[in-house]
């Protein structure tokens, strides 16, 4: 398994075409693939597990109701890889009071994606939050 601390297992019709779409759109990288079955991605310094469901069918725009968030160094140039791979972007970069910037994007099976960069360090109670153990 992966070192991380947590790994997000995530559900695919198809883990052939999950692991060369999300590899290829948002420059994940193969760790692992057991058969057609489950595979591990590394995602930066963190991972994701796969698993082929093939009873799921292609949802409706944000249907499956699961998202991730991956930290990147750079959002801008990673929207435009995930564009030029055929993501939709669902929400384009954009610079948030929490000290994000992020953007929105939409595999090719419906599943969210945010991405997002920290460019200010801003407490929680800049915003309207409430710090807890940070």
């Amino acid at each position: 398994m992966p070192r991380s601390t947590v790994i997000p297992v995530l559900a695919y019709p198809n883990l052939g075409e999950a692991i060369d779409w999300l590899c290829n759109a948002f420059d994940f990288c193969l760790r692992l693939r057991i058969g057609n079955h489950r595979a591990q991605l590394n995602v930066g310094d963190g991972a994701v597990v796969l698993v082929e469901q093939p009873s799921i069918k292609r949802s409706q725009p944000g249907e499956l109701g699961d998202s991730v968030v991956v930290r990147v160094d750079d959002v801008d140039a990673h929207c435009e890889r995930a564009r030029q791979h055929g993501a939709r972007i669902v929400l384009p970069p954009a610079d948030h009071q929490y000290g994000e910037r992020q953007y929105v994007a939409e595999d090719f099976a419906g599943r969210h994606w945010t991405f997002s960069q920290s460019i200010a360090d801003v407490t929680p109670e800049e915003w309207g939050g409430t710090s807890g153990r940070l």
